[in-house]
């Protein structure tokens, strides 16, 4: 009823044994279901009406290069679809450590949360969030994408992966509070704010502290600390 169909034609299009549904369909299913934005475009893409570009190289924006050039005194980093950290800055590198030094498949956030457990201690609670962005990349860009290939790398090592991922999880724009487990200062809790560059799906993430908190004097102290040494290129492993 909510949808404005049939109970038999609702019934086939779960089993499924219906006809392939139109976008006018989709769209009475998404607003009978209240689904959100991202929801909605979740549902499009499994039936075939995706449109968004697919994500093939690590070039940035130039308009994104220019926020992010403004931000050099920020914690801010500009990350691909697949967790990838494409440019940091020197704040970002003292807070989380120098992602520019991974290879291959660990080059993805994605694939060193699961398979490394010392990144987990950046976000120790994000398992979930990060199945469900890279579910996003893997419906868009398809299974003979580097979205797939990271995808059956991870089924194929982490079995805790292979359950969120049965679970079908949808991505959230949503970046909110987070807590840090820094190796120097200890916990930093921050406000995460993310640009999202629609042509590219590319992130600009900028972590900031309350003013006058201690989690901001913490963020000052490493502003002048620095970056991780050479042995040490990333605290997190």
């Amino acid at each position: 009823m909510l949808c404005d169909m049939s109970i038999d034609y609702y019934s086939r299009l779960e089993q499924p044994r219906g006809p392939h549904p139109s976008e006018q369909i989709l769209g009475a299913l998404a607003r009978g279901l209240r689904l959100s934005m991202q929801e909605r475009d979740h549902l499009f893409r499994l039936a075939g009406y995706a449109t968004a570009r697919r994500s093939t190289d690590d070039h940035v924006n130039p308009g994104m290069m220019r926020i992010f050039d403004g931000l050099r005194d920020a914690a801010a980093q500009v990350v691909s679809p697949l967790g990838e950290t494409l440019l940091q800055t020197p704040l970002s590198v003292a807070l989380i450590g120098d992602e520019n030094v991974h290879r291959g498949l660990r080059r993805s956030l994605h694939y060193r949360w699961f398979t490394d457990p010392a990144t987990r201690l950046l976000r120790p609670a994000e398992g979930p969030l990060i199945v469900a962005d890279l579910h996003e990349s893997y419906i868009r860009d398809g299974r003979d994408s580097r979205a797939g290939a990271l995808v059956d790398a991870l089924l194929a090592e982490s079995p805790e992966f292979a359950a969120l991922w049965r679970e079908h999880p949808v991505a959230s724009r949503y970046c909110g509070p987070i807590q840090l487990m820094h190796p120097e200062v200890g916990p930093i809790d921050l406000h995460c704010q993310r640009l999202i560059d629609p042509d590219q799906a590319q992130q600009l993430v900028v972590y900031t502290a309350q003013p006058g908190s201690e989690s901001h004097e913490k963020l000052q102290l490493l502003s002048v600390i620095g970056g991780p040494t050479p042995d040490r290129a990333s605290p997190y492993g």
